[in-house]
């Protein structure tokens, strides 16, 4: 079942005073960014943030699941609705991920 994109409208709203926060459609399921850095996966209707040392702290008792077979464990985050903690989660979550690798030009 593939995302709904009222769904992936709606975290985005969530999370707009987390940063710059944008979407891209990837086989069917939504990858989420804030100022430029792949933090999630949207699948099936489902909230994931990528897993880091600050996440752990911040919320020890979050289940970590795969987004989809074969991928590595994300946060599973149910509660969409706390706006404050989605907010801390993704701002604690960003300061550890690397910015993106320059996407190199094509030479001609």
């Amino acid at each position: 079942m593939a995302s709904r994109l009222e769904f992936v409208e709606y975290i985005a709203d969530q999370l707009k005073e987390a940063g710059t926060i944008t979407y891209r459609k990837m086989f069917g399921e939504y990858g989420m960014y804030c100022d430029g850095k792949i933090f999630s996966l949207i699948c099936d209707d489902r909230f994931f943030v990528k897993i880091t040392e600050a996440g752990k702290l911040l919320a020890p008792d979050l289940e970590e699941v795969p987004p989809y077979d074969g991928a590595k464990p994300y946060f599973l985050i149910e509660d969409v609705d706390n706006r404050e903690f989605l907010v801390k989660m993704v701002t604690e979550t960003c300061k550890e991920l690397p910015m993106p690798k320059p996407k190199k030009t094509k030479k001609r």
